[in-house]
């Protein structure tokens, strides 16, 4: 039998981004099996039936996938339980009288829009810059045509899991990147498709990273915690090589 539970949520809303923000308290009846994001819906839905400003923050797929729910729940990018997106995370986690503090993702690169929506649009031209690989355009080729060992395409295939959510950078002390970029970094070069840009795309990207004016790595590896695809820190070792390699052996 479903259970109810009566919820006291501290959101951050703030108009604009240049204007003040501040938390606010809202009341709300959430049930045990909806997800974080269904019990922000029904707080949508009473307060647009009060006539108020709903509460904004951004979502599409709600299957964990697409990373858009760009949350710091209690503290944490994406809530208390590890290897979950937002959308995934159900109120059963919670229980009767709790109080739960709502934020936006906090980093210089990612400015807030509106309440819990931030703009994480550098993230997009960190991919612009060399998230590409030279193929002949065409009939696509067979998928085994290229051998590409177990090993190497498991290591691609887990750096590929990266959602693009910046859950990495909210974590972060210091607003890094790093494991965002060094994991679309690792999946394209670890694969033979990918290494003909290979000494570009990791100078092109760590420039980007740095222009958009994320923070340095300490190796905190808070970042590998928070991640939903729990994204090893391995991939940004990974990147220091190839960047180190690309660099001393620049034309």
């Amino acid at each position: 039998m479903s259970q109810d539970m009566n919820l006291t949520l501290k959101v951050w809303r703030q108009p604009g981004p240049n204007a003040e923000g501040k938390l606010e308290t809202y009341k709300v009846v959430a049930n045990e099996h909806m997800s974080f994001l269904e019990m922000l819906d029904v707080l949508n839905e009473s307060l647009i039936a009060e006539k108020k400003d709903p509460i904004s923050f951004e979502h599409d797929c709600r299957e964990g996938i697409c990373g858009t729910c760009s949350l710091v729940i209690d503290g944490r990018a994406h809530g208390p339980q590890r290897g979950t997106a937002v959308c995934q995370l159900h109120m059963r986690h919670y229980k009767d009288g709790d109080t739960i503090v709502v934020e936006p993702f906090r980093a210089k690169a990612f400015p807030v829009i509106k309440d819990l929506s931030v703009d994480r649009s550098a993230f997009d031209r960190i991919i612009q810059a060399g998230g590409f690989i030279s193929v002949s355009t065409g009939q696509a080729v067979d998928g085994n045509a290229i051998p590409v060992e177990r090993e190497v395409a498991s290591q691609a295939f887990d750096a590929a899991a990266c959602i693009g959510c910046g859950a990495c950078v909210a974590a972060c002390p210091n607003g890094s990147a790093m494991l965002f970029t060094s994991a679309k970094v690792a999946h394209l070069g670890l694969l033979p498709q990918g290494k003909v840009e290979g000494k570009n795309r990791v100078k092109s990207m760590v420039a980007q990273m740095d222009k958009e004016g994320f923070g340095f790595c300490s190796n905190i590896r808070a970042c590998e915690i928070e991640c939903p695809k729990e994204i090893s820190t391995e991939n940004i070792a990974r990147m220091n090589r190839y960047y180190t390699h690309a660099m001393i052996n620049s034309e």
